[in-house]
């Protein structure tokens, strides 16, 4: 299958300041198959809304994609205190993604609130459906719910044997639920129902806050040099 580059820019990196980043954007022929998905995701691709890309920074290798075993995963001791916090009221439904003015306004709090924005601009809806709509890959929205009311979303690519996922916001006001966390053990679970071998995290980054927290759920595989190497035993 022959992909088309339509961005192959020198920028600026989002994870590590002084750096700089190449992440050149694919776009694919057509949707790609579930065991297509499985490859591009096993050679270290992630998807971003129709394309795919890899990093392939000039100067820097810390951007580290990173698997969960889903069969052999055993969260840990903090994780199962997460699991139990939310488990009682927190209820998950699963269906395609979808724009909607609360998910737009629960996503810009997300990145507004809790410093992760980019810009001074919220996104806009046309940007929302770009990245988190459009999908060149079989994607599904779990939706997060107390009640009747909408406190997180995790977008999700689906393979045969694989599940990637693309992101997840929550409503900055559940902090202290660690939903981040729980929508990740969550998600494993759902894996696990699913008969998934491997759920992909997206990228690891060691000296970033944002991207580190991935390294704490064991045991995992982080692809470095071009090969999977098991990743087994470091602290949270």
């Amino acid at each position: 299958m022959k992909f088309r580059v339509v961005w192959d820019q020198m920028e600026e990196c989002p994870y590590l300041p002084g750096q700089v980043a190449r992440l050149p954007l694919r776009l694919p022929p057509r949707l790609l198959t579930p065991e297509e998905l499985d490859i591009r995701l096993e050679l270290g691709e992630r998807r971003s809304g129709r394309m795919v890309y890899r990093t392939q920074c000039p100067a820097c290798t810390a951007c580290e994609p990173l698997r969960v075993s889903v069969a052999r995963f055993e969260p840990s001791s903090s994780q199962r205190r997460t699991w139990r916090r939310n488990r009682a009221d927190v209820h998950v439904e699963v269906g395609d993604p979808e724009l909607s003015d609360e998910r737009l306004a629960l996503y810009n709090r997300h990145k507004m609130e809790r410093g992760l924005a980019r810009s001074d601009e919220p996104l806009g809806a046309a940007g929302y459906r770009a990245w988190l709509v459009d999908t060149c890959v079989h994607s599904k929205e779990l939706r997060y719910y107390v009640g009747t009311r909408l406190i997180g979303v995790s977008i999700l690519d689906i393979g045969r044997t694989s599940v990637s996922s693309v992101y997840h916001y929550f409503d900055p006001d559940e902090a202290r639920r660690s939903l981040g966390v729980y929508s990740v053990l969550r998600e494993i679970a759902w894996c696990e129902e699913l008969g998934i071998e491997w759920y992909y995290l997206g990228l690891y980054v060691r000296d970033c806050v944002h991207l580190a927290y991935k390294g704490g759920y064991h045991p995992h595989q982080r692809r470095i040099a071009g090969e999977w190497a098991d990743v087994i035993g470091e602290p949270e």
